[in-house]
């Protein structure tokens, strides 16, 4: 079986499994801390010597990962067939909905056959959009092993709208770290602005 045929067979599958190995690679500490070490032996001369505050750090990191998996996206997934094939299922669902409150038996069943095929065009984009993620997790993961590496050796502060000032490493909304949330913020906001820039379309 050919590279290509066999990632388009199996790439969503190699994807989820790569995700949940990463995830699951939090929890091995040795492993955590030993990748924070090795990317901070070449980071923290420029970090440091810099003297850039945590949380900017934070909005630099969530801004690089933010461009990679933009970038990497762009050229992994058709987003011109994406919006296609979402038009004819918003389309189809249209009409199978108008078909089933007239009770016209005849189109239902011409609907139904087209069924299929919409359904098998809409699994595909969903595969394709999964397939992206094992490039982007090779990068974001050793980031935020060296963020948990650093924050551990830092003791920074936030102040949030509504809740005030927190220290990055205690909860900010529940049980979400304020350093995650901060991150989860800038890199949603600075993510939209790349993928405007680079014209992507959402997810």
């Amino acid at each position: 079986m050919e590279l290509g045929k066999f990632w388009d067979k199996y790439g969503m599958y190699i994807a989820i499994l790569f995700m949940f190995v990463m995830m699951f690679s939090y929890s091995i500490e040795w492993l955590r801390v030993g990748v924070g070490q090795a990317i901070d032996a070449f980071f923290s001369p420029l970090v440091d010597g810099l003297n850039i505050p945590f949380y900017v750090l934070i909005i630099i990191l969530s801004a690089l990962t933010g461009l990679y998996s933009s970038i990497i996206q762009k050229y992994t997934i058709d987003y011109d067939r994406m919006t296609e094939v979402q038009a004819r299922m918003k389309e189809f669902q249209t009409e199978y909905r108008e078909a089933q409150l007239s009770q016209d038996e005849k189109k239902i069943k011409k609907l139904e056959a087209k069924k299929d095929r919409v359904m098998r065009e809409q699994m595909e984009m969903s595969q394709q959009q999964f397939k992206p993620m094992a490039y982007i997790l090779v990068v974001s993961v050793p980031i935020f092993f060296w963020l948990l590496f650093r924050l551990s050796q830092v003791k920074s502060t936030i102040t949030f709208p509504y809740v005030g000032i927190v220290g990055l490493q205690a909860a900010a909304v529940w049980i979400i770290p304020a350093w995650i949330l901060w991150y989860m913020i800038c890199s949603i906001t600075l993510s939209q602005v790349i993928r405007k820039s680079l014209n992507i379309g959402g997810l």
